[in-house]
């Protein structure tokens, strides 16, 4: 129906998480309808990820050996947040507040998907730790994976290092009858 083109790249659009048919269509033809200069500089944009790789410390993203937290001399090395991806990072950044640097798995614990232990970047992290290290901060998702995950950690750290997990419970301006009773039970669990 459309040039093999434009169905390509609705095709490649459909790649993207959340997207469908039509949105992917909705993108292509707004790619389209861009000026030959801003699909040029998109275009340019996505090849430059080809420089993109994984900090050889942490496995945060860089565009260098080692990632600019791994390379500030003015972080917390002593205080290691161990998350499942990347993008964590910038959401844990996003707060201003933590000052230690960061540890990348690159997933979690997934044994229905056949993603185990031994498939995480979990060995690097053993390594990472020293005498010095004061405490790891297990920052993963509240799910069955993260769970699992952060309970296998737990056990495999317990006697070399302080090892904590982010509170969970009941976000700020919610109700306890909209609460669901993992929530609630988890929030008594962690109360202060």
């Amino acid at each position: 129906m459309y040039p093999r083109e434009i169905e390509d790249l609705i095709f490649e659009m459909q790649k993207l998480p959340g997207v469908g048919l039509k949105t992917a269509e909705r993108f292509a033809f707004t790619i389209l309808n861009l000026s030959k200069e801003d699909r040029d500089h998109f275009s340019k944009t996505i090849k430059d990820l080809d420089h993109i790789k994984h900090c050889k410390v942490c496995g945060n993203l860089t565009d260098h050996e080692i990632c600019s937290i791994c390379e500030n001399q003015n972080r917390d090395h002593n205080m290691i947040c161990v998350v499942s991806q990347p993008k964590d990072i910038l959401t844990l950044e996003n707060m201003n507040s933590y000052e230690g640097v960061y540890h990348v798995l690159n997933g979690l614990i997934n044994t229905s998907k056949g993603i185990l232990p031994d498939q995480l970047d979990i060995e690097n992290l053993l390594k990472r730790i020293a005498p010095e290290t004061e405490e790891v901060i297990l920052a993963l998702d509240p799910t069955v994976e993260g769970e699992t995950t952060a309970l296998y950690l737990q056990k495999l750290l317990e006697n070399h290092v302080k090892v904590s997990k982010l509170a969970s419970g009941i976000p700020m301006g919610a109700h306890l009858d909209y609460t669901d009773s993992k929530t609630l039970s988890r929030a008594f669990e962690g109360r202060k």
